[in-house]
């Protein structure tokens, strides 16, 4: 990989893992401060939480303006489409001051993201999966992976269905096709993690610069992410 890619893949991920830790803990922080936000996502919200959806748009949209410009290949493809999709709910939200406490529920992925971001930079900078921090890591990934993404994007799906008459056919099919796209993006980054981190395989230590190498071009994209709706990146698949 040249040394330009490399240096891009970095600042790339640096920023988003900036954008998980301010949004992640942003998202829990609105509930606590408003929890009538839980009990209506659709017509109720705060400045503040107007404000975070409002500042993870215009991230999305960068990272998206990033790739296009600086970083075309078909797995950043991928993602961009992950953030066309999040930028579209998430601008709704904001313009029309509707569904933001759904927005910020979907934000919840970004606690994840800062862990999947980390693991990114281990791997940008060689980092031997023995190693105690990228074990840890792995394993709080994992964890988090599972109660903030697979959970968190679960219950939106229940949610929406349940909710299907209160909400314009429009919004129903662009949340429908969103949350779909970002939920198989997520199951694919989430085996892909648990094969790579936690399958032990039997090989010389001349081929693990080969699988770290191919690992971080896999993954660069797919992070997120969040997501959400991803990283998410970012999906979130960000």
């Amino acid at each position: 990989m040249t040394t330009t890619a490399q240096t891009w893949k970095w600042k790339n991920t640096a920023v988003s893992l900036t954008h998980s830790l301010i949004t992640g803990p942003w998202s829990l922080y609105c509930f606590y401060e408003r929890p009538k936000l839980g009990e209506d996502l659709i017509n109720t919200y705060t400045s503040s939480s107007h404000m975070l959806v409002a500042f993870s748009v215009g991230y999305f949209i960068h990272d998206f303006l990033d790739m296009a410009l600086w970083h075309r290949k078909r797995s950043s493809y991928e993602l961009m489409g992950h953030h066309a999709c999040v930028i579209s709910c998430f601008g709704l939200a904001v313009w029309s001051t509707v569904y933001i406490g759904y927005a910020v529920v979907a934000l919840f992925v970004e606690v994840n993201s800062i862990f999947l971001h980390i693991r990114q930079l281990f791997i940008i900078t060689g980092m031997n999966k023995k190693e105690p921090e990228y074990r840890l890591n792995a394993m709080v990934n994992i964890g988090t992976f599972v109660v903030f993404r697979i959970a968190v994007l679960g219950w939106m799906t229940r949610w929406i269905v349940l909710h299907k008459d209160d909400i314009s056919l429009p919004v129903y099919t662009l949340g429908s096709v969103g949350l779909a796209i970002i939920m198989l993006m997520n199951i694919i980054l989430f085996f892909r993690i648990c094969n790579v981190d936690f399958t032990k395989k039997k090989c010389k230590e001349s081929s693990a610069s080969s699988i770290h190498k191919k690992l971080s071009q896999d993954t660069d994209d797919l992070l997120g992410a969040p997501s959400l709706l991803p990283p998410t990146t970012n999906l979130h698949l960000h």
